[in-house]
């Protein structure tokens, strides 16, 4: 039996490229959709304001940075409650039964069929959406970037950084991003922090990028900063203007 309704939304979104541009953005975490079959997935209305249900800020500094510099941008729309798409299909923690403190009923009870059509209608389109893309592109210089945002405190823990990078064999255009947001000089910069990136604990990069021997930026961002419309525009106006610098450095080497 299908997942998805004829009024559930589709798996991702597509703001397509208003001219040349070497950078394919994506973004896992975009959305917080969840099928209407699936209901709440007995998590309580405030839990879905949280960072468990989404990249809180992320699709406006996305659609922001798409605005200014005409790259492509693939959005997951739905909850990574439902299913997390940086996650391999299959992996454990692709369907979580709790996320930070909160238990989440309808996956634990989830039969093995039912995470199965997850990964089939909603993170399987996702990613061939970004495949079709990359492989469109043929020989044109590429570079993924993956946009995500992390929340301010975990575990008691509160995070210093304002923005992280993240890499894993790869780390070629992100030690030239991690130069020039350096040189800001008003920034508390993660280096492969506050996360790791290895080949299980993500899927996006690894897969798409790392597969096909493209550079790659994972970028974070710290979600109380991009919690309103002014900081999302802020963010976008500066990765916009060091994308680029990045890049032509990056051509240059």
């Amino acid at each position: 039996m299908k997942l998805l309704h004829e009024t559930d939304p589709h798996p991702f979104t597509v703001l397509p490229a208003r001219g040349p541009s070497p950078f394919v953005l994506v973004s896992d975490h975009s959305g917080r959709a969840v099928p209407r079959g699936l209901g709440d997935l007995g998590v309580g209305a405030a839990d879905w304001e949280r960072h468990i249900a989404w990249d809180i800020g992320i699709a406006g500094v996305g659609q922001a940075l798409h605005e200014r510099l005409g790259s492509v941008l693939i959005e997951q729309v739905y909850s990574r409650l439902v299913i997390d798409c940086n996650r391999a299909p299959g992996h454990p923690t692709s369907v979580v039964a709790r996320s930070d403190g909160t238990e989440v009923p309808v996956n634990v009870a989830a039969l093995q069929e039912c995470r199965d059509r997850r990964a089939l209608e909603i993170l399987r389109p996702y990613h061939d959406r970004i495949a079709k893309e990359l492989e469109a592109r043929g020989d044109a210089p590429t570079a993924l970037i993956a946009l995500h945002s992390f929340t301010p405190e975990m575990d008691g823990f509160r995070r210093p950084w304002e923005i992280g990078l993240l890499y894993n064999r790869d780390s070629r255009l992100t030690r030239i991003m991690l130069d020039l947001l350096g040189a800001e000089g008003d920034l508390c910069v993660g280096d492969n922090e506050p996360y790791v990136l290895t080949d299980t604990s993500d899927y996006t990069v690894p897969f798409h990028a790392e597969g096909r021997g493209l550079p790659y930026l994972e970028v974070e961002i710290r979600q109380d900063l991009i919690a309103d419309r002014a900081g999302q525009a802020a963010w976008a106006e500066r990765l916009g203007r060091l994308l680029p610098m990045a890049w032509e450095r990056f051509c240059a080497a």
